[in-house]
């Protein structure tokens, strides 16, 4: 097992690569190790050069609503009045902190999702 830092995309590659090679090792075998630290030095690596921006606040909104098969009604409960679901969802009313909270937990929308600007 021969493992070094993950500084370059050549060097990303060819840790993707022996990944690949391994992906199936037993835990607890000197390529499971290997396996393991891989998995660790290629998530840094994509965390620093290939970022996931946060969704939309509303689009989560909407998604989750799909997910969780939703009307605005369900929505207007969550959050207040089925007017202000309404304007919520058209982005002509800013969500408040309290609808952020309700959201959050009734949702289960992360809240760092839900304050960013829109």
């Amino acid at each position: 097992m021969k493992i070094k830092p993950i500084k370059t995309e050549k060097d990303y590659n060819q840790a993707l690569e022996r990944l690949e090679e391994i992906f199936d090792a037993k835990k607890g075998t000197e390529e499971g190790d290997e396996l393991e630290i891989l998995g660790i030095l290629l998530e840094r690596y994509e965390e620093e050069h290939f970022p996931i921006d946060l969704p939309d606040p509303i689009e989560a909104i909407k998604f989750r609503m799909e997910q969780l098969n939703y009307s605005q009604n369900d929505l207007a409960n969550v959050i207040g009045l089925k007017s202000r679901a309404s304007e919520i969802l058209n982005k002509k009313r800013k969500l408040s902190l309290e609808m952020i909270r309700n959201l959050h937990e009734r949702l289960k929308i992360p809240t760092e999702v839900l304050i960013q600007a829109y």
